[in-house]
């Protein structure tokens, strides 16, 4: 059972600069996909970027792109969400997540954390 502890949220100005860490422990395998999805209030859930934990391609919703980094340290067994220009209606608790399925399509959120909150102030 894989297990998923974020930390790295808060609360910002417009424009200002997260990164959000993942710590993973029993880990699925060696190249999995691991990602980050958002839940805003009243709101469902929706991917924000996904990446297999070795490398290659990496997937972004294109509200985040160009603004969200997504990496992997395997040395550290650690996923990271760098939050760039962020906007108020980033506003959300953040999860980290194994999800199951095709990378980056969000079709099964697999397991997850217990999510940070990030808070956009405009």
């Amino acid at each position: 059972q894989v297990q998923l502890v974020e930390s790295g949220g808060g609360s910002v100005q417009a424009g200002g600069s997260l990164r959000l860490s993942c710590e993973v422990s029993g880990t699925t395998g060696s190249n999995v996909c691991m990602g980050w999805f958002r839940q805003a209030q009243g709101s469902e859930r929706e991917g924000v970027a996904a990446m297999y934990t070795r490398g290659g391609s990496k997937y972004y919703a294109d509200f985040v792109k160009g603004r969200f980094t997504i990496s992997h340290d395997n040395a550290k067994n650690t996923l990271y969400l760098q939050m760039n220009n962020l906007k108020p209606e980033d506003t959300a608790m953040y999860y980290c997540a194994a999800p199951r399925g095709s990378c980056g399509m969000w079709r099964d959120f697999g397991s997850w954390g217990q999510g940070t909150q990030v808070t956009v102030a405009s």
